[in-house]
Parts: structure tokens; sequence; C-alpha cells
């Protein structure tokens, strides 16, 4: 049986006071106005659903959501972890935030999500950002009133990168970005270790919402006006451990809700995308007809190294069966370019399963080092001008499919 991984409401409950005790101290300490808030999002459609929760819980610490940290008097940053390259943007644009501390010393700077959740970089944080109040990880969100509370009245910095298999904590208020295209979370974590990926280490094992929290918020969202709901998990279509519902299940019942909405996911995995998935979304009369599937790569070596789980013709043979079931469906995948030990004859397999597959759009990276996951230790031997080449040599091919369609 799967581990209960639902905050007790009394925990949550705990916040809620906090809460009210935030509010009191900045009504005090802001008389004649309503204090400021900004919060910045990097990474994943994950990360901005996350921070449409912790914007809620903002709101309800009585700041009012501004689009700019200069004249902020809390700014939050939610990272990502994913690429070097975002977490490069987040030291960079960090460092900026210290002009707007210098001249307003009560200003709260903090930081969370994924690149917090790794102590190394929570550790470069405490040493080399010392103007930065408050860091947490991903798995003490919901804990963002009790963190706030404490720097009000202590005036002292706080860390928390607690480490765990993960929680779920539901009934957290929602200021969402979008009513009209609405992102709903249906699970959290990630039990694959794909050898390239942070995403277990950072966000915990894989736990699922139970469906009828779920069935809930759709309903809210539906009547808040969406117009396009995307169900959201690190590995969607493994949906539904520890319930009596599976992911083909949760699509039914969501299809069956009213209303004039379509419904999209992100992401799958090709390994737990079964014939079942895709005759239940052939028969939707909601669904988007979009499937993202990323394949990373078309070498089954690669794939081996990268410990994806399928083989090329498995990929292959799924595609051709949603092909068949929906006929216009549009296929959409990502791409890694450039894995450790990867040489051009596996690239060129990559090219040819494009060739294929004639994707209607790709997702592609150059393969970005991420420090605790195996690949990280990989003898990589081809050089950044090479990967850079054959990135090129992608993008190509990517274009030739646009100009066709």
């Amino acid at each position: 049986m799967q581990k209960n991984f639902l905050v007790p409401k009394e925990q949550l409950d705990i916040q809620d006071e906090y809460a009210k005790k935030v509010k009191t101290i900045l009504s005090a300490r802001y008389p004649d106005r309503k204090p400021k808030a900004y919060i910045h999002t990097y990474g994943c459609q994950g990360n901005v659903s996350d921070s449409e929760r912790l914007k809620g819980l903002i709101v309800k610490m009585g700041y009012e959501l501004v689009n700019t940290p200069k004249y902020a008097d809390f700014v939050l940053y939610n990272t990502c972890a994913v690429r070097e390259h975002a977490e490069d943007r987040v030291f960079g644009n960090v460092g900026t935030l210290k002009k707007y501390k210098t001249e307003r010393r009560d200003m709260i700077i903090a930081l969370c999500g994924c690149m917090m959740q790794q102590r190394h970089v929570a550790e470069k944080i405490k040493n080399s950002y010392p103007f930065v109040s408050l860091v947490f990880g991903t798995h003490v969100s919901h804990r963002l009133p009790e963190f706030v509370n404490r720097v009000l009245c202590t005036n002292k910095r706080v860390f928390d990168f607690t480490d765990s298999d993960g929680i779920i904590a539901e009934g957290l208020p929602v200021v969402r970005g979008d009513n009209e295209n609405a992102f709903l979370p249906i699970m959290y974590g990630c039990d694959n270790f794909c050898s390239y990926c942070i995403v277990p280490y950072v966000r915990g094992r894989e736990r699922s919402r139970n469906p009828r929290d779920i069935i809930l918020e759709a309903i809210n969202i539906i009547d808040g006006g969406a117009k396009l709901i995307t169900l959201l998990g690190q590995n969607v279509n493994s949906y539904g451990k520890g319930t009596d519902t599976d992911f083909s299940d949760l699509l039914r019942l969501i299809d069956g809700l009213s209303g004039d909405f379509e419904f999209d996911f992100m992401t799958s995995h090709p390994k737990d995308c079964s014939k079942k998935l895709i005759d239940t979304l052939s028969q939707s009369s909601h669904y988007c007809r979009r499937l993202h599937l990323p394949v990373q790569s078309g070498s089954d070596r690669i794939l081996k190294l990268m410990n994806r789980g399928y083989t090329r013709d498995e990929y292959l043979t799924l595609i051709d069966y949603a092909k068949n079931k929906i006929p216009d469906v549009s296929l959409t995948t990502d791409i890694i370019v450039g894995f450790p030990s990867e040489t051009y004859e596996d690239f060129r397999k990559t090219l040819s399963l494009i060739e294929e597959v004639k994707y209607d759009s790709m997702f592609t990276f150059i393969y970005s080092p991420r420090k605790g996951t195996k690949a990280f230790y990989m003898d990589d031997h081809v050089s950044k001008e090479e990967k850079s080449k054959w990135f090129q040599e992608l993008l190509a091919v990517q274009e030739k499919y646009k100009i066709r369609r």
C-alpha cells in the first residue's frame, strides 16, 4: 500500500493562524497602504501551478500582488533545477535584487522550488547572498505563512529544505494567472529516475491526488470560465498509485463533466502510455487531440543509458496505434541532443525517428549535466561545439516539417 502523503488538516489550520498573524503584523508595519508582493516563476507548467498556490497564500497573508520587484515588500522566486541555464538565470536575477534591499531594508527576499531542494544550492545562497531572508524547498511550500511570520518576528534568516518522499497539501487557496487556460495538478513527484533527470531528487517519490479532489477542482475551474484544462504531473499517465482510479479512468470522469472546455495533459511517459489510455482518448469528446510523448532519443543504446524503459520499436508501435485510433491527433515530443557517450550514429537514429513520426512540434535541448544524477558521472567525450552542430541539424529537420504544414 502506498504511503499516505496527505498533509493533515490540523497542520494546514496552523498555517491559517500564521497567515492571520502575518496579516496583523503587516497592517501595523504599513498602516497607510497595502503591502505589495511579487512572485516570479522559472521552469515548467508544474512550477507555474505551484506558484498559483503560493500566490493564494501570499494574498491570504494580506499582500497585494504586483508585476515588478522594484516596489515590492515581499519578493519570491520559484526556481527550476532541470537545466543549468535556468539556474544561472536565477543566480543572476537574485543578484540584481540586492540594490532594492539596500534601498528598503524591510524588504523580504525569498527563494523556493526545485533549486532550493538541492543542499549545495541552498548553502550557496546562505553564504553568498546574505540579503536573501527566506529559502525553502519543494516539500514545505504550504508552510509559507509560518516562514514569513518567523522572518517578520525575529528579523532572522529562515532556511528549510526538508528532505522527504513528498507531500500533498489539499485545500490551499489558488490565484490563477489565466482563467481560460488553467493548470490542474493531479500528481507530484516521479519514480522513473531517468539518468539525466534531477526531478525525483528534488520533487520526491510519485504520489497521486484523490480523484474526488481533482474532479472538484476541475468543476471549479470550468465554472470559472476555463476553455482548456491542462492536467499536470511529472508523469501523468502513471497516475493512480494508492487510489482505485488509473489515468484512463480519471480522464473518463473529467470527460463526463459538463461545460464548453477541452483537456490536455503534461508530461506523459511512453512506457506508461497504454493502449487503454489511447482508446480512452479516442472516445473522448473533450480531449484536445494533442499527444505529447517525449522520446528523448531514437537510439536504443542511448535510451537504455537514459533508463527510459522502452525501445525505439516499442515507441514507434505506440505512435502507430495512436495515429490509427486518433487520426487527427497532433504529436509533439522532447529531444535531448548530446547525451553522454552519444555518437553521431546515435544522433542520426534520432533524426530518422523524427522523419518517420513527423511530429507537429518538438521541444529540443542540448544535454545539461545535473549534479546528483547518474548521467552526471558518465563519460561525456563530445565537445560543446559538436553538440551545437548536431543541434542545428536537428532544428533544420524540425523546420522542414513546419514548412510542410
